[in-house]
């Protein structure tokens, strides 16, 4: 508790702590225009200025030594306090006189506000309550990676009647499906190590600017040639790769450690609600307008998406106009880390140097292993295997994402609430990635006893809503063992499992051609699954590892 002195004076003022150089960065921040007293004949008179509550507090009795003092109070809870104390002492001997001095006493809490009726109560300002800002950040980060997997999805759906159209082949219409995954494989590193130099709301603009212009370009470039799709999907794909690294340093900058699991499940519940409307919508648009009119209807939601975000948000709280202080207080709790603008990259080479960042590097592999597969082949799955037609297809397909979204936050929600449980966060992520591949992998291996569509899409249901528990493991796990470089890691993570994507997606086709069977490589996933869990358990860790 810091203790201040005010001037005597009728007007007793609530205000900071000595200065921002010595003032706590959970220190709270009080108006000194709050409250004012007036001295009367019985006490303390109080007119309440903001909105918040005040309690005058007194001893029954003040010639018995009481004191009264005014409480600074947020839902209930002390926060600070400003009133008068008196102090007695003896004088001289046995015949000594008692004397009485009575002083002002400001005292304020140094715990801050951030703690008290909630994450966003204390956020009320004097007209009421106020949406944070963080909040409008990260709805705005769900809506890029909606449109981010939705554009993706358009491709997956519109491959059925293009490749009748065609006439390719599944070896050929595999290389199709990974052809965005060429381009995506180098600007993830880019896109990373451009996020930490220069923020993440540049990059992630100028890459939903080129991927929507690559996605309404798409069907003029099957029409014209093979080899044009293909360019213009690598094109996509480098523009789609900045999103991850982008969208993981500015949730770790806007977003306090104990809120960052729940913030990371709110954006990729974005992503996989990309999923379900594009595979829902998608099929409607193709009936009624054509191929050209679903690719022309994404890319147009992008642009519509640049306009809110490019005058909305920065890339760092510090440089909002509109943050509140309290605010501001809550997110920078807890962390020593400067503007990271100008930082100094490290070496490949030293990221790659340390066991957890091989963690974190499988575990990405096999994530995006069993992701891609599923994304890109469930309507030809379901087709091919139990000859549904498209719309029926788009349906099976979309209901598993749909519940992938929610549980995403299921678990992003309940890794927050074990850490702020005083669980160790190294034990809670790698209990969430076990869960996130452990379940998917035996829900593949079931699919072979699957002997209709509905119990088919029951169990990719399961392995898709499961594997969300990875965003609470390896994806947060990131940010534990390099906060600093977070987007750069996280590009070289993601660059070796879109690799993983590319074998897993072409790889697919083949065996499908070969074999006639999707079965033999979902259990070749399930594998992969399973083995990843097993060194992630051992070698992953929470500590920071690079400073």
């Amino acid at each position: 508790m810091a203790v201040v002195s005010p001037p005597p004076s009728r007007s007793i003022p609530l205000s900071r702590s000595a200065s921002p150089a010595t003032s706590s960065p959970c220190s709270p921040s009080i108006s000194s225009s709050m409250v004012c007293s007036s001295k009367s004949r019985r006490g303390s008179r109080l007119r309440i200025v903001s909105g918040f509550g005040i309690k005058l507090r007194s001893s029954p009795d003040p010639e018995e030594g009481g004191n009264a003092s005014l409480e600074y109070l947020s839902r209930g809870h002390v926060v600070g306090s400003v009133g008068e104390k008196e102090d007695e002492r003896w004088i001289g001997g046995d015949g000594g006189r008692r004397m009485r001095r009575k002083r002002r006493v400001a005292v304020m809490c140094s715990a801050g506000l951030e703690g008290i009726g909630g994450r966003s109560r204390e956020l009320a300002r004097e007209e009421g309550f106020v949406i944070p800002e963080r909040a409008k950040l990260v709805s705005l980060v769900a809506m890029a990676m909606c449109l981010c997997n939705a554009d993706r999805v358009v491709m997956s759906v519109a491959i059925v009647p293009l490749a009748s159209r065609y006439g390719w082949s599944s070896s050929v219409l595999g290389i199709v499906q990974s052809s965005f995954l060429w381009g995506y494989l180098v600007s993830s590193i880019v896109g990373g190590a451009l996020a930490d130099r220069y923020g993440g709301k540049r990059v992630l603009a100028c890459g939903v600017a080129l991927w929507s212009v690559a996605t309404f370009l798409t069907p003029w470039a099957a029409d014209h040639s093979t080899a044009m799709l293909l360019a213009v999907r690598a094109l996509f794909g480098l523009a789609e790769g900045v999103a991850f690294p982008s969208m993981s340093t500015l949730l770790f900058r806007w977003f306090p450690g104990h809120e960052r699991a729940t913030a990371v499940a709110i954006s990729m519940a974005g992503f996989h609600l990309g999923n379900v409307i594009s595979f829902l919508v998608s099929p409607i648009i193709l009936s009624r307008v054509g191929v050209n009119g679903s690719f022309a209807f994404f890319a147009s939601l992008g642009f519509i998406w640049l306009s809110s975000w490019v005058f909305g948000i920065t890339n760092d709280p510090r440089d909002s106009p509109r943050i509140s202080q309290a605010e501001l207080h809550l997110i920078r709790a807890g962390k020593t880390d400067s503007k990271m603008e100008a930082c100094t990259l490290p070496s490949v080479r030293h990221l790659l140097s340390r066991t957890p960042s091989w963690a974190v590097m499988l575990a990405n592999v096999a994530n995006n292993w069993g992701y891609f597969v599923l994304l890109s082949w469930m309507p030809v799955y379901f087709k091919t295997v139990y000859n549904v037609n498209l719309k029926q297809a788009a349906w099976f397909s979309a209901v598993p994402w749909g519940v992938m979204a929610l549980s995403g936050y299921i678990a992003g929600a309940s890794s927050d609430f074990l850490i702020k449980s005083s669980c160790s966060v190294t034990q809670v992520r790698k209990l969430m990635q076990s869960i996130g591949f452990i379940g998917p992998g035996v829900s593949l291996l079931c699919l072979k006893y699957a002997q209709t569509p509905t119990a088919a899409a029951v169990l990719m249901t399961i392995a898709l809503s499961l594997s969300s528990f990875s965003q609470a493991g390896y994806f947060l796990n990131i940010q534990d063992i390099a906060p600093k470089y977070a987007g750069f890691l996280h590009g070289i993570t993601n660059s070796a499992g879109t690799l993983a994507a590319i074998i897993s997606t072409i790889g697919t086709g083949y065996f499908v051609q070969w074999l006639g069977s999707f079965q033999a490589f979902l259990t070749l996933t399930a594998v992969v699954y399973f083995s990843t869990t097993v060194f992630y358990n051992l070698y992953a860790t929470a500590e920071q590892v690079f400073f």
